[in-house]
């Protein structure tokens, strides 16, 4: 990845007289279902074939996701929303290897012969009054693609896994502009290529990007939109990093005073590393807020469509988040 210059500035101008209420309650009017339901049904559409990081269906996720921001007004973080970088891996006859990003490894891959993949992550910001100081919300756009060989439907939709969490990302970007309020700290809003090949994307990222060294805390979605028990379609895993009990603070104070629909089970870790990509982060003791709806028999399966998809609860989640973000974005401390 390209060295990334000054992250871009997006005045926020808004007349008072058009508002009302505080800035948190201008966000969470902008979400709601009929979005959710947008983002999710066209991302987890047959078209994209599953959305392969490195295919074409992956690329067209890339693009409309690119799209959606432009029409939104969310600048890029630097001179593109684009943020390619290459993986490599070795010759499909050696086993137990493992995608590479990092650019020593991809190198030496690449005397020999290898596997390549062109991949790319989408990034936008808003600055806020202080650029030195940087909070990230992402999520993985890619999914495992399709095969041809087997019976049946032959396409791995991802819809929970993780078209649910794009679509939260999106809305909540949408949410900060509607707040009419530049945020004390620089948000960054990520949307991760390659993490179903390795968190490929989050690594590339973390290796090239130079500002590590001010981004404060990572939030991160992968599965939020289906239910792990069909008694209990309110549950929601919430893990974040145990040095800052704040969060769960923040949260449980969120669902009373809003009435969100969701019954979260707290999960402290002291470096929640996890299986997604919030471990990129973890294991540079960024601090971490993490959501997950846990497992359910479609996992990587054809199955994981987007009829199948809790949108009450996404919605909720996706609103909880975006406090959460609110307040990761503009508390002094924490």
């Amino acid at each position: 990845m390209k060295r990334i210059i000054p992250i871009f500035t997006l005045a926020l101008t808004v007349g008072t007289s058009a508002w009302a209420g505080t800035p948190q309650k201008r966000g969470l009017a902008t979400i709601d279902r009929p979005t959710a339901e947008a983002h999710v049904e066209f991302l987890a559409s047959d078209e994209l074939q599953g959305r392969e990081a490195g295919w074409p269906g992956g690329r067209i996720a890339a693009q409309y996701i690119v799209s959606t921001l432009k029409a939104m007004g969310v600048g890029p973080l630097g001179p593109s929303y684009r943020h390619p970088f290459v993986a490599a891996h070795a010759e499909r006859q050696l086993r137990g290897q493992r995608w590479q990003v990092d650019p020593d490894s991809v190198a030496k891959l690449c005397a020999t012969t290898h596997q390549e993949l062109d991949m790319t992550n989408i990034l936008a910001a808003i600055e806020g009054k202080n650029p030195d100081e940087i909070v990230i919300i992402g999520a993985h756009y890619d999914h495992i693609g399709y095969d041809p060989m087997l019976s049946g439907d032959q396409i791995y939709n991802g819809a929970d896994d993780n078209a649910s969490g794009v679509a939260a990302v999106l809305q909540i970007a949408r949410a900060f502009l509607a707040t009419g309020q530049q945020p004390e700290r620089t948000v960054v809003f990520a949307f991760w290529d390659g993490e179903e090949k390795g968190l490929l994307g989050s690594r590339a990222f973390a290796q090239s990007f130079p500002d590590m060294a001010k981004v404060k805390a990572y939030l991160n979605f992968d599965m939020i939109g289906r239910n792990h028990d069909e008694a209990n379609p309110q549950h929601v895993v919430y893990f974040y990093t145990e040095a800052h009990p704040v969060f769960a603070d923040w949260l449980r104070e969120d669902i009373e005073d809003y009435g969100l629909g969701l019954k979260p089970d707290y999960r402290a870790w002291d470096r929640p590393v996890g299986g997604s990509d919030n471990g990129t982060f973890a294991l540079r003791d960024i601090p971490i807020i993490w959501y997950h709806t846990d497992g359910h028999p479609d996992y990587h399966q054809p199955g994981d469509e987007a009829s199948k998809i809790n949108w009450a609860k996404l919605v909720d989640i996706t609103k909880a988040a975006f406090l959460n973000l609110w307040n990761l974005a503009n508390e002094k401390t924490f």
